[in-house]
């Protein structure tokens, strides 16, 4: 490939600076909790704004995803995980649960991302 993808350091970086500074993790259920308010909220009440997918070239187990979202709560934040059989079941259901590509906001962006 001639073109450089994005690392998921660079993608987080990139987001970051964006505004999605709040950390976002799997709860049961299909929730994500807040690290900024302490909030679980239900991730299908989320905005998705951007989707970064980074797959290895060699190795399956090297997938992994990024989820700029907006939450209920108010906070913009980073949800990542490894995507793949090796995703657990909690990211499973909250990635299961977030809204359909038709819920992106103008603007936004569904990018998937090639390590080289």
């Amino acid at each position: 490939m001639g073109d450089l993808m994005e690392t998921v350091l660079e993608a987080s970086t990139r987001l970051r600076i964006a505004g999605f500074t709040t950390d976002l993790s799997a709860a049961p259920a299909g929730r994500l909790g807040c690290a900024a308010c302490g909030a679980t909220v239900d991730a299908a009440c989320c905005t998705v704004v951007d989707i970064v997918r980074f797959e290895g070239e060699s190795n399956p187990e090297d997938e992994a995803i990024l989820v700029a979202l907006i939450s209920p709560c108010g906070h913009r934040g980073l949800f990542s995980c490894a995507y793949g059989q090796t995703t657990g079941a909690d990211a499973t259901d909250v990635l299961r649960a977030l809204p359909a590509r038709s819920a992106i906001p103008p603007g936004g962006h569904r990018r998937e991302r090639h390590r080289d």
